[in-house]
């Protein structure tokens, strides 16, 4: 990117990268967040903290699986469509990668929407929610939206956290053509 700009998309951890990235300056001419994981409810309940700390504790025991499913668990994931996924061909891809769960949790900020630094962002911002998502992602878009000045919140309809790509492509090409 030296001496341009960019165009950014970001899903769950990877949009939290995003936005911090844009509120500390760097250049992008637009920003498109989809579902980050701040899941701290208004009440205070919900924050990833424990989580955080329980999936150290696993990666320190080396026990991958162990993270993985409470990551997992931790995203609202019932229990026996775990034991289900544990059960299935692609579960090594879900737990080979688990001690950067921890660097993921730690970039959510305790599951808190950090509203003054995103303030701070001033770029055209879309936040993108699916309406079949648990509870938490579409509070997390609304609470991005609201801090971000001039930012907007999209929910699609029938959609989960993992959004066909042929719902979510409409809605990024319109953001960032306008």
């Amino acid at each position: 990117m030296a001496g341009g700009s960019a165009l950014v998309y970001g899903h769950s951890s990877g949009t939290a990268l995003a936005l911090e990235a844009a509120a500390r300056g760097v250049r992008v001419t637009g920003l498109a967040a989809q579902e980050p994981p701040y899941t701290v409810a208004e009440g205070g309940t919900g924050g990833s903290g424990e989580l955080l700390e329980g999936i150290r504790a696993r990666i320190g025991a080396g026990d991958r699986d162990g993270a993985a499913a409470l990551f997992m668990q931790g995203a609202g994931t019932p229990s026996e469509v775990i034991a289900m996924v544990q059960q299935g061909s692609g579960w090594p891809r879900m737990r080979e990668p688990a001690p950067s769960l921890v660097y993921d949790l730690t970039l959510c900020n305790g599951g808190v929407v950090p509203r003054e630094r995103l303030a701070r962002i001033g770029v055209p911002t879309t936040t993108i929610s699916g309406g079949s998502s648990p509870e938490w992602a579409g509070g997390a878009c609304a609470a991005v939206a609201a801090a971000v000045p001039g930012a907007r919140h999209v929910v699609l309809a029938g959609q989960t956290h993992a959004v066909a790509h042929d719902m979510v492509a409409p809605v990024l090409i319109d953001h960032f053509r306008s």
